[in-house]
């Protein structure tokens, strides 16, 4: 790719995001796309995307295993063959997004560079594509959803655009890539997609496949919102549903869509506007929606300054799912969330709904309490449809050892009562800490500083008793790996087994 000229920082997309945010927060929470814009303006995409080996460290799994940062990491497994698992991650130096596959259960991955469209305007343009997430179908089909953000030729950003891959082979290859949902970036541009897919055997919806997102625009109510999009056609088109308040500012982020065990579909997010989760849902596959209903209210709008993202803010947003089990909480459904405590910390908290989400029950933590301050952000939520367990992952600060706050670890629990109660003692999945703030307090070493710092959001997969976490991992920041340039500071991709 030709270098690009630099570019001011007052793009229409940045100041749109911009007056879109301020209004919110004591500073900005640009998406994580941003700093990569920034990067590959200024220097070009890196080499790198190889096959890709993973290297295991006990339980610990490095996945992506490369050169460079790669951050704001998504896991699924197919439901049809629980052994076969996909994986997605941002690349923070590369143009392409980055896909995972295991064909053993986790234990080894390889790697691959999803597809991207050429660019809007010739060779003086350039695009990259960032915000993973993936679902398999009851058929084995794989899609992998994220935005295409278009920039270059001096002017900042182009436009934004979705894009859904499709795999047949478990993430080994993408042939197939339909783009949907252009818009200019003087508008407002897309962000932070999920993907999901009706897996239910007798479904009258089976295998339609749902993306939630948000197109932020500044406060407009009719540019903005919270936008699905649901084909029925294995991902070859899209059609497009507004899901939030018509009348509302446009002033949501953070959109998760999940599937009931009858094909109900739901979809919640971050309505910071109003400062609460937000939940929608549509018993037609998609094609109409119900009135914008409430989880919960809560404290912090929509991020918030941790220590440990020293050079970020952590997202509010929900991640959620639906007991498709045929236990006795089958359709249950579960939402989980970060928010801020009377004690000035962050903690996960989980409601429940057993009426297809006319009411919630009051949310409870779901992690280890302490009398020492501690940060939890980044939850990923699975419900095993199988078992009917709920499942919980998240970043967790107990371990520090700088006394700040700093370090984090991937910890896991579990509620096997419908979410009335959760394991304590939580489970520390990681078998390293990880610290982008101060690099553990080994100097000279700069704190990792490529504008991503974890991500918005990580995943978890689960099925059949076993569960997946994925996570941004840093603890080999202070490691050069074969042919890398030389103090280059390392974000990697990890996952492990949890049963």
């Amino acid at each position: 790719m030709n270098l690009i000229p630099k570019v001011a920082l007052v793009s229409a997309a940045c100041l749109v995001f911009s007056s879109q945010i301020s209004a919110q927060n004591s500073s900005t929470h640009n998406p994580t796309w941003w700093a990569k814009y920034q990067y590959l303006s200024q220097n070009g995409t890196s080499p790198g995307g190889g096959p890709g080996s993973s290297l295991t460290v006990g339980s610990n799994v490095d996945v992506s295993n490369e050169c460079g940062p790669q951050s704001e990491t998504y896991i699924t497994l197919n439901p049809a063959s629980t052994k076969s698992l996909a994986a997605g991650s941002n690349e923070i130096f590369r143009d392409s997004m980055r896909g995972y596959f295991s064909s053993d259960g986790g234990s080894n991955w390889g790697g691959v560079d999803l597809p991207l469209p050429p660019p809007l305007q010739g060779t003086n343009d350039a695009r990259f594509g960032s915000d993973p997430s993936l679902a398999f179908d009851s058929r084995g089909n794989l899609f992998y959803s994220y935005i295409v953000v278009f920039f270059g030729g001096g002017n900042g950003i182009d436009g934004t655009e979705m894009a859904v891959a499709r795999s047949t082979d478990g993430g080994k290859s993408y042939p197939q890539m339909t783009q949907f949902a252009f818009q200019s970036g003087g508008n407002h541009f897309n962000d932070k997609p999920m993907i999901t897919a009706d897996t239910n055997i007798t479904s009258p919806f089976r295998d339609h496949v749902y993306v939630a997102w948000d197109a932020a625009s500044g406060g407009s109510a009719t540019a903005g919102g919270i936008h699905v999009a649901r084909s029925a056609d294995l991902g070859a088109s899209f059609t497009l549903a507004r899901v939030d308040n018509p009348s509302g500012p446009g002033q949501g982020i953070g959109a998760v869509p999940f599937v009931g065990p009858n094909g109900e579909a739901y979809v919640a997010w971050n309505d910071y506007k109003n400062n609460l989760i937000a939940f929608n849902r549509s018993f037609d596959g998609g094609v109409t929606w119900d009135t914008q209903r409430t989880i919960s209210t809560k404290t912090a709008a929509f991020d918030v300054g941790l220590p440990a993202e020293r050079f970020r803010r952590a997202l509010v947003y929900p991640a959620c799912d639906a007991d498709r089990s045929n236990g006795p909480n089958r359709g249950r459904l579960y939402c989980s969330w970060m928010d801020l405590t009377p004690a000035g910390v962050t903690d996960i908290f989980v409601s429940f709904s057993d009426d297809r989400g006319t009411t919630w029950s009051p949310p409870q933590p779901a992690t280890d309490q302490f009398t020492q301050p501690v940060d939890r952000f980044n939850q990923g939520l699975a419900v095993d449809a199988v078992t009917g367990d709920v499942n919980l992952s998240f970043y967790d600060t107990r371990n520090d050892t700088t006394g700040f706050r700093y370090m984090t670890d991937t910890y896991f629990t579990q509620s096997v009562d419908g979410g009335v109660t959760f394991r304590s003692p939580n489970v520390r999945v990681s078998s390293a800490s990880s610290n982008e703030h101060d690099c553990n307090g080994l100097f000279p070493c700069p704190a990792i500083d490529y504008g991503n710092q974890q991500g918005d959001y990580e995943g978890l997969a689960s099925r059949g008793g076993v569960s997946h976490p994925i996570w941004t991992d840093s603890r080999l920041q202070l490691q050069s790996a074969s042919g890398c340039r030389t103090n280059l500071l390392m974000e990697e991709v990890f996952t492990a087994i949890v049963k």
